[in-house]
């Protein structure tokens, strides 16, 4: 997370959303930053880890015999699993992914556009108004400045406490019944850990909320063997209420995916049916009438990006779409690492059709533009696969842009990625996310760290 010296004198505005703020309060009044506890610098650069190794595919558990994918309802077809040092893969239309070191020269015409364009990071607000709860007692207010905080309170069971005046109850709308002050979202910093997977996503340093979302599991396949999975989404910050658009199609994505694993249908197949359980997910708050009134301006369909990878003790299966990616960092890290997606992005498509440099379209200001996304207003729903099959081990860091804005090419990925991370996923997810805090936060951060091959005990569900 990006340091901050203790200040002499009182702030004159919150470090997190930029509120004015008031000689003595002690938490924010907008966000309910806390004001007394300045975080420190980071202990660990991110690139100075312990070593670590892990263990190749067994060939038992390389055994399974999988079913052929059966050709789904469009034209995303389930590409053939290939060998290769450098980590080729497939997209979902059967066509060789494009390898780092080489240049697509897709065919398009200058002057041709992407249709079904969304820019996706609008300039933020300069101001959330969160004003008290309607109805707030009309009695008098206690003043966190001046209210003695030295005695604990304990709230009724099933309340919480204000963390500004630590008198008032916190009612549904997380606003304090008492001083009215905003509390700090679950969803600012989600940590969660299996045996063979980890996740971490951070609210950043500029947003006023995290609209990203994850799910990670692990099942067992018919043969008993493991598989690992893990969902990260990007809520589309134009869009309304994507944060809820991001958790409904993770969720929906992981639950897709546990149902249909066990029963033996391929992985590439299930990630495929998966997103498409998503975007339904997504697409059905279209037609919910909102939970809360949304601070935008404007209303439309809730949207989110996905991507997501599936790990067994012999495959490795991505599913994307939008601009969140997956990559490929092996243990070796005298062997090269890859990106195994394509961004559904104006960028990309600029440099597909060779009009533009990396360089230069991700330095235009249209670079983030999507031309894909989950949701009610997409233009056309086209989900991505590709699968592979190393033959040597390492990690998949599947992540969304407040990441890999700090780490594009799969080689700055594996600079920041601890080379012990096969074996501490979780401290390597949180190492990636400071990262990306240490870079200014300037967006949601969120990253999944998925050790391949599967271990054995990733067996079992959650």
């Amino acid at each position: 997370m990006m340091s901050q010296m203790p200040q002499p004198t009182a702030l004159s505005r919150c470090p997190s959303c930029e509120e004015p703020l008031e000689a003595g309060d002690r938490f924010c009044g907008a966000c309910g930053y806390d004001l007394s506890a300045v975080p420190a610098p980071p202990q660990d650069h991110p690139t100075i880890t312990m070593n670590g190794s892990s263990t190749r595919p067994s060939e038992a558990a390389a055994s399974l015999d999988w079913p052929l994918a059966q050709e789904p309802a469009s034209s995303d077809t389930p590409a053939p699993v290939h060998r290769a040092a450098d980590i080729r893969g497939t997209d979902s239309g059967g066509s060789e992914l494009p390898h780092p070191d080489t240049e697509s020269t897709a065919a398009q015409q200058p002057g041709d556009h992407p249709s079904g364009v969304r820019f996706d990071r609008p300039p933020e607000p300069d101001e959330y108004p969160l004003a008290p709860p309607a109805g707030a007692p009309a009695g008098p207010v206690v003043d966190p400045r001046t209210a003695d905080l030295g005695a604990p309170v304990t709230p009724p069971a099933g309340t919480k406490l204000c963390v500004a005046c630590r008198s008032g109850h916190v009612d549904s709308d997380g606003y304090c019944e008492n001083c009215g002050h905003a509390q700090p979202r679950e969803r600012d910093h989600m940590e969660q850990e299996l045996g063979a997977v980890a996740a971490v996503s951070d609210r950043g340093l500029r947003h006023h909320r995290n609209e990203d979302a994850f799910a990670i599991s692990s099942t067992a396949l018919p043969d008993g063997s493991p598989a690992v999975v893990a969902i990260v989404c990007d809520g589309v910050s134009s869009a309304t209420r994507p944060d809820e658009a991001s958790l409904a199609a993770s969720r929906a994505a992981g639950e897709a995916l546990l149902a249909a694993l066990p029963l033996g249908t391929h992985p590439q197949q299930a990630m495929h049916e998966a997103i498409l359980a998503a975007a339904e997910a997504v697409n059905s708050l279209a037609e919910a009438p909102p939970a809360h009134e949304e601070h935008a301006p404007h209303q439309n369909a809730p949207a989110c990006t996905l991507v997501g990878a599936v790990v067994t003790p012999a495959l490795l299966i991505v599913g994307w779409v939008g601009d969140s990616r997956a990559y490929w960092v092996p243990v070796d890290r005298s062997s090269p690492p890859a990106r195994l997606t394509e961004d559904d992005s104006w960028a990309a498509q600029m440099v597909a059709a060779g009009l533009m440099s990396e360089a230069q379209a991700y330095a235009d200001e249209r670079a983030h533009a999507i031309t894909g996304w989950l949701g009610a207003d997409a233009y056309e729903l086209e989900p991505h696969t590709a699968s592979f099959k190393p033959d040597r081990p390492g990690v998949v860091v599947v992540c969304t842009d407040g990441l890999w804005n700090y780490a594009e090419a799969a080689e700055e990925m594996a600079e920041v990625v601890p080379l012990d991370a096969a074996e501490r996923p979780l401290h390597s997810a949180q190492v990636l996310v400071g990262h990306a805090l240490d870079g200014g936060g300037h967006d949601n951060v969120t990253v999944a760290v998925v050790p391949f091959p599967a271990p054995p005990q990733g067996a079992g569900s959650a």
